[in-house]
């Protein structure tokens, strides 16, 4: 099944992980994503080890469904060559520092001057103000938007065990670059967009944790007083851990007469929602201590048979062999060119309840440079070039030799 971006064009100019999130939903959802690399090849080629070098898990996992080109940009030639083949994309991503990107004229202005009508989408660490040059990274980013902070409940800090700024960032990009190819669609004229880290995951971190400095002046302290809890855990069982969420006033009345508290229903600590929010280290003890009576298979059970929210807690491991991941096909096994047989995750995406098309393995290291180079090598100062790509698939033999501007220009990760 054809993804709704089938047809739309991509150019990858990002490294680390909010960039190629961003462009591997994109691709997920049916785009056709050409990846920029030096080369020494994007920095998570070389995170974690892989079966052969520079085809880290991380990279695998990223990058699927792409096409991996090779250019220079210390060379004038590579940056001559990258501005003969703007005007193929529909998109162009990168997540460079401004200056960086500036010089090499990956601007609305300089897009519009070699004939590309590409909507150009920015990654960087920080939006227009005082910050706006620094480099940023998922910790720092973690770190200065107060999500360490909320993790740490105030107290000692601590980061989210997942890059969640990274691939928070990447899917707004992913958003904004979807609600502006909309725009168009309805005659929107618009050129960029720009999706800073920072007020990104300050945003996303404050919307249920600003608590009572929403008000001014304020009502109270900042954080979200269940999340904040101390004791919000997945609970002890006889043999193991469970997950349960009582929410909604019936499922307290529920769990409350399963166990054999009648007599708690009505009590104003644990009947409404707002005094359980407010009494929420008390309503976590009360859960903690009925729950260690009995095995998690019985409270999976009983809970599954009055219809409240729960869950087993599952390892990764645990993942390949859940009857529901299974039923759903969300892994598949496939067989990599280099790397032999491998497991990939589909896209959870469904449409009329199916998934879209499985992307093909990760690329490696400038596999399709030379075919890229057939087709826009000379096309330098046409206005206007529209190459027939397809007419020449990047399927290029292997990586060019060519060495790459540092890393370092990229303003986030």
């Amino acid at each position: 099944m054809r993804g709704p971006l089938d047809g739309l064009r991509v150019l990858d100019l990002t490294g680390t992980m909010s960039g190629p999130f961003c462009t591997l939903l994109l691709a997920q959802l049916g785009a056709r994503v050409d990846k920029v690399e030096p080369a020494t090849g994007d920095v998570v080629r070389h995170l974690t080890p892989g079966r052969t070098p520079a085809m880290s898990p991380i990279f695998l996992a990223l990058n699927a469904g792409k096409r991996s080109i090779v250019l220079d940009f210390s060379q004038e030639s590579d940056r001559e060559l990258l501005m003969s083949s703007l005007p193929y994309y529909d998109v162009v991503v990168h997540n460079m520092r401004p200056q960086a990107a500036g010089r090499l004229g990956l601007t609305a202005e300089k897009l519009a001057e070699v004939g590309s009508e590409a909507l150009l989408c920015e990654l960087v660490g920080f939006g227009p103000g005082p910050y706006e040059s620094r480099p940023a990274y998922d910790d720092t980013i973690q770190a200065a938007s107060g999500m360490a902070w909320v993790q740490g409940n105030g107290g000692e800090p601590a980061y989210v065990r997942t890059a969640v700024a990274d691939k928070t960032a990447g899917m707004y990009a992913a958003l904004a670059i979807c609600a502006e190819l909309a725009s168009r669609a309805r005659g929107g004229q618009r050129r960029t967009v720009k999706i800073p880290m920072f007020e990104t995951m300050v945003a996303f971190a404050t919307v249920e944790q600003l608590g009572g400095l929403t008000y001014r002046p304020a009502t109270g302290p900042a954080l979200y007083p269940r999340t904040a809890s101390p004791h919000r855990r997945p609970f002890s069982t006889r043999d193991g851990h469970i997950s349960l969420m009582l929410y909604t006033d019936r499922h307290w009345a529920a769990f409350l007469r399963t166990v054999g508290r009648d007599d708690l229903v009505t009590d104003p600590k644990y009947a409404t929602l707002t005094g359980r929010t407010a009494n929420i280290d008390d309503v976590y003890a009360l859960v903690a201590a009925e729950l260690r009576h009995r095995t998690t298979a019985e409270w999976l059970e009983i809970l599954n048979r009055i219809d409240v929210p729960h869950a087993p807690v599952r390892s990764l491991s645990d993942l390949l062999e859940d009857p529901h991941l299974l039923s759903a096909a969300l892994f598949r096994e496939e067989e990599h060119p280099t790397e032999g047989a491998v497991r990939s995750v589909r896209a959870p995406f469904l449409f009329d309840g199916r998934h879209p098309s499985d992307l093909a393995p990760a690329p490696t290291l400038g596999q399709d440079s030379d075919a890229f180079r057939r087709t826009h090598q000379g096309a330098a100062g046409g206005a206007g070039h529209q190459p027939d790509i397809d007419a020449a698939p990047l399927d290029g033999t292997g990586p060019t030799s060519a060495r790459a501007a540092s890393p370092t220009e990229r303003v986030t990760s």
